[in-house]
């Protein structure tokens, strides 16, 4: 161990470890919640309708039931948006595209409380 470059050598792996990020100081709690810096994951939710997977048996030829799931049909598409002067990529399902031809985008997007001006 190396006091003078503040390193710790793992004696298995050799993946070294600073011991700067382990020490607190008498400001920050000691119980504080572990957050690891993660990007947010697309999920199979439709946005519009709130639609999301099902859960279902898998029936085979012998009549053994395995659980799976039953995704939404969710589509990537690019619709004209005539309040913005622009066209909005929006991943949604396909009830919702049926729900926004014959409502609207604007009327669809204020009653699932979605803003459209930030994407």
């Amino acid at each position: 161990m190396n006091s003078d470059l503040g390193f710790i050598t793992s004696q298995l792996s050799g993946i070294k470890i600073s011991t700067t990020q382990f020490q607190t100081s008498a400001t920050s709690p000691i119980s504080a919640p572990f957050r690891p810096s993660l990007q947010p994951v697309a999920r199979r939710i439709c946005p519009f309708t709130g639609k999301k997977s099902n859960k279902a048996n898998k029936v085979s030829h012998s009549n053994h039931k395995t659980k799976r799931l039953q995704f939404v049909n969710l589509q990537y598409k690019r619709i004209w948006w005539e309040a913005g002067k622009r066209y909005v990529k929006l991943r949604l399902s396909t009830k919702a595209l049926k729900t926004i031809e014959k409502n609207g985008l604007d009327a669809v997007a204020k009653k699932a409380g979605i803003d459209l001006s930030k994407k």
